[in-house]
């Protein structure tokens, strides 16, 4: 009888030493590979999932601010949009949204600076009124709308175009 590396032949026996042999452990390692292969791209996609949505909530977020800071100090309150740099801006907050989202702002040309759209929120509770479209990567995407008489904040997916 052969005695291999795994078990020795004493009286008789065999008394298996501890560990695993070569081909277990490539076996291991084979399907340890084979569920990172499959892990990482849903990973990575879940990721840009959650910062898209995280943008999304950081603009309604600065619009609900702005409203309710002209409501509460009884000035006017302007949220600047610019979708070059992909950055929505209200006071001293400044949110840069994902490079992986598309943006497009809908305003009141009277307001507008140069490129930058301007939605201005008014103590009486009213707005200047437009809106952000926030498209994800795949197409699909949020519309962000103020209403010019009530001020409201309201936001509606669509699909991928």
């Amino acid at each position: 009888m052969w005695v291999t590396g795994s078990a020795a032949m004493a009286g008789g026996r065999r008394h298996h030493t501890a560990g695993f042999s070569l081909l277990e452990l490539m076996a291991a390692l084979a399907i340890a590979g084979l569920v990172m292969a499959l892990a990482v791209p849903s990973t990575l996609r879940m990721y840009e999932n959650i910062r898209y949505r995280q943008a999304v909530r950081d603009v309604v977020t600065l619009f609900a601010s702005a409203r309710y800071e002209a409501l509460h100090s009884g000035r006017a309150q302007a949220v600047e949009v610019d979708p070059r740099e992909r950055s929505v801006r209200f006071a001293d907050t400044v949110n840069v949204l994902p490079d992986s989202v598309a943006m497009t702002v809908h305003s009141a040309s009277e307001l507008n600076r140069g490129g930058v759209g301007v939605i201005r929120f008014y103590a009486e509770g009213g707005a200047s009124g437009g809106g952000v479209d926030i498209t994800s990567a795949n197409g699909a995407g949020v519309s962000i709308t103020v209403d010019w008489l009530l001020g409201s904040v309201t936001q509606e997916t669509y699909a991928a175009r």
